[in-house]
């Protein structure tokens, strides 16, 4: 875990960017022969993507329950996530063949994605007392005053006076 930063900060991104969510559901237990191989082809993924930050993710954050696996990623845009999704020399190409082949439409692997295109400045974040987390490690840190005290001032819809919570 990274060093906490005790105090209030925010985000600040360079231009547009992708947040893509990508998650598996284990429907049948029973069958580790079918989600395993699932459930296994994400960290490959992840672990080129962070070793070639040229393809464009920026971060990537996994999540994980009972029976869903989730993971959080950002994107430069979403023409190097498209680029990545179909390169026939990454990882994902190869493992979404394999996943239509050994489970396909069976209902023993539940598979998804959202993907959500962000315009420049149409987005807000705010860290109290925490390390680096979520899209702050896609960005800048900053800290959170002046404008960047508020939600609003954050979306530049006002100057951040309007913070209602003192200093």
């Amino acid at each position: 875990m990274g060093k906490i930063a005790e105090k209030r900060v925010t985000v600040d991104m360079d231009g547009d960017f992708v947040v893509f969510l990508i998650g598996m559901r284990i429907n049948k237990f029973w069958k580790p022969w079918k989600w395993m191989p699932v459930a296994g082809a994400m960290p490959r993924m992840i672990t080129e993507l962070m070793q070639k930050p040229e393809i464009g993710m920026l971060h990537a954050r996994s999540h994980f329950g009972l029976r869903n696996v989730m993971v959080v990623q950002y994107w430069k845009s979403f023409e190097h996530l498209h680029a990545y999704a179909v390169s026939k020399e990454a990882e994902h190409l190869p493992a979404w063949k394999a996943f239509n082949k050994a489970v396909g439409a069976n209902g023993d692997v539940g598979i998804w994605h959202e993907t959500y295109l962000v315009p420049a400045g149409q987005y807000e974040a705010i860290y109290g007392n925490m390390p680096t987390y979520g899209l702050a490690h896609a960005g800048n840190v900053v800290d959170a005053a002046g404008r960047a005290r508020s939600a609003r001032g954050r979306l530049r819809q006002s100057d951040g006076a309007d913070q209602p919570v003192a200093d």
